[in-house]
């Protein structure tokens, strides 16, 4: 895996360079601006990159916006962002540009290394990796989401396992219930989102997104 670690903050910047090295990992080139990050890209063409949400001029939404750059560039990158909060909006843009490979989790889950590392390593294998934090307050602050509501307690605790990147068998376990039966609440959520098969696009993915879309609806 190579990585490019774009994030203002020094400290962590080279705290997560050098966590992620003594795990022997290539981490080609560190960033501190959307700028330098972006130049790194091109010039590397690193397979992963982790990017803080807020970055230098405004401090607001330049890391988000170089990720997507980064994407439309580089459509096999890899994208783990991270922010001190969780911020909707953001992820939602982030999100738009293409959910393979993607991951938004909390600066604080860094200090857990194994769930980080465990997030980095299934986004830069092309899953999804959201913070169960994100997910949280997606679905109790989402104002309108008629789809949503028609799943059930069960269907939503399944969707919010599958948006962490869970897979069948570690949902299962989470909610001690059968494979199957994680199974059969997976075919319910597709169907009460109007998710039928499509070779385009992945469900699961398509599903989480779907939350995060109707919370402005």
């Amino acid at each position: 895996m190579r990585l490019v670690i774009a994030d203002d903050d020094p400290l962590l910047r080279e705290g997560v360079a050098m966590l992620l090295q003594a795990e022997g990992l290539d981490v080609v080139a560190t960033a501190a601006d959307p700028q330098e990050f972006l130049a790194a890209v091109d010039a590397l063409r690193p397979d992963t990159a982790i990017v803080d949400v807020r970055m230098p001029p405004t401090h607001t939404d330049e890391g988000i916006g170089a990720a997507v750059a980064a994407r439309r560039r580089n459509p096999d990158l890899a994208v783990l962002v991270l922010s001190a909060y969780v911020e909707r909006a953001f992820a939602v843009e982030l999100m738009a540009s293409g959910a393979a490979g993607l991951g938004y989790l909390l600066k604080e889950r860094v200090g857990r290394v194994t769930e980080f590392l465990d997030a980095l390593r299934r986004v830069a294998a092309g899953g999804t990796a959201i913070d169960p934090e994100v997910v949280a307050q997606l679905l109790t602050r989402t104002p309108a989401r008629a789809q949503l509501d028609r799943l059930s307690p069960r269907e939503r605790d399944v969707l919010a396992l599958m948006a962490e990147g869970l897979g069948n068998k570690a949902i299962g376990e989470q909610l001690v219930v059968s494979d199957g039966t994680v199974h059969k609440h997976i075919r319910s959520i597709f169907a009460k989102l109007d998710l039928p098969p499509d070779d385009r696009a992945d469900r699961r993915v398509t599903a989480v997104l779907r939350y995060l879309r109707l919370r402005d609806s």
